[in-house]
């Protein structure tokens, strides 16, 4: 009898795992055994994953912890060392870099990490230096590398983190696809939020859904806002996301100065609801490795304005399936807001574009087949 492969993913968050891998993981452990690693406790590991998959905590830091990396960088390698998987695969840059180490050291046979976005990019002098040298050490670690986008592998490439033969993309970008069951087009769960939020039916709804940090760019975004409601009197913007960076004073500020006009909600287990009572999905982020959340937004019918930077630019067809402005151009941000709010028309043919995309290149089923072949191409 063949023994059965083994794989081990691993990942700082609990929340990454059931965002971004649970599809795969159950598809994977239908021909392998799998195991997970995270900094979580059992309960909040099953309470999304199967009891068929096993779990073995890890305390891993998520911010910089010399002392602390170094004692999960060796847990780590004793369990590799023990278990002997076949294959390691590791989300999120520190558990990413930590795994890929491990893993090397241990003598691992496939070791993959998926790249989401480069912290770097934003970054200047030796940070930059120092964050990018650290990324170059991953890849030289993995034996496989993935891209959530096109374009985020042609920028890592183009950087010289990694070597072409090395990295993929699965099918056209994204890590997990979309579950069109339920990011899709939900009259009822309109109603019920735009009622709660006291939205009538002639306000058009802004949405931004991420986290609150100035890389994501909800300060240009609200600077925007305050341009565009001068002009689009039924213009409303919804802010959904926990506030990281304390910038909650720049949503009270708006709201202070436009009454009933911008409506603010911190973290949702129903992204797909606030998507179904909001017209327009706005990110003007700094960086984005792919953006998940943009073709969530497409699936439930939604245009997008989104920054034109790698990784937006392959969930944003311009003119296409939504309209993109250089990063931190606020005229241009606003300009492009106005028009959306403007022009009935172009709105529902951006919408109809990015729905027919949500469904023909990012539906889950696709991307979580994409994967399993990929696997099974590397432990064939």
């Amino acid at each position: 009898m063949t023994k059965q492969q083994k794989i081990c993913v691993v990942a700082t968050v609990p929340v990454a795992l059931k965002v971004f891998m649970v599809e795969h993981i159950n598809k994977l452990a239908e021909t392998y055994s799998v195991t997970v690693m995270a900094n979580a406790a059992s309960e909040d590991i099953y309470h999304f994953l199967d009891k068929r998959i096993k779990f073995i905590p890890l305390p891993i830091q998520r911010k910089v912890s010399m002392f602390s990396d170094v004692l999960s960088l060796i847990r780590l390698f004793r369990i590799f060392s023990v278990e002997r998987f076949d294959c390691v695969l590791s989300i999120m840059p520190k558990s990413g870099l930590l795994t890929m180490l491990a893993g090397y050291f241990a003598r691992v046979p496939c070791r993959i990490h998926i790249f989401t976005g480069q912290v770097w990019y934003t970054k200047k002098g030796f940070s930059r230096f120092a964050l990018k040298k650290l990324d170059q050490l991953l890849a030289f670690a993995a034996t496989h590398l993935l891209a959530d986008s096109p374009s985020q592998r042609d920028f890592l490439i183009e950087e010289n983190v990694v070597k072409p033969p090395k990295i993929e993309v699965l099918g056209k970008g994204s890590i997990s696809g979309v579950d069109l069951a339920r990011f899709k087009p939900n009259a009822v769960a309109r109603a019920r939020i735009r009622s709660e939020l006291g939205l009538d039916d002639a306000a058009l709804v802004f949405l931004f859904m991420a986290r609150l940090t100035r890389a994501k760019g909800i300060v240009d975004l609200a600077r925007a806002f305050t341009s565009v409601a001068t002009r689009a009197p039924n213009a409303h913007l919804l802010v959904v996301g926990p506030d990281e960076e304390s910038l909650e004073g720049v949503i009270t500020e708006l709201s202070e100065k436009f009454k009933g006009r911008c409506h603010r909600i911190g973290f949702t287990n129903d992204p797909e609801g606030y998507m179904a009572a909001a017209d327009i999905f706005s990110l003007p982020s700094y960086r984005e490795g792919f953006s998940l959340a943009t073709i969530q937004a497409a699936g439930v019918g939604l245009p997008a304005i989104a920054s034109r930077i790698y990784g937006l630019s392959d969930a944003v067809q311009e003119g296409v399936t939504g309209l993109l402005h250089r990063p931190g151009a606020i005229d241009e941000m606003s300009d492009a807001m106005v028009k959306l709010y403007s022009d009935r028309e172009l709105r529902r043919s951006l919408a109809e574009a990015a729905r027919h995309r949500a469904h023909t290149e990012f539906a889950q089923p696709i991307i979580i087949e994409e994967m399993s072949l990929y696997i099974n191409r590397l432990l064939a």
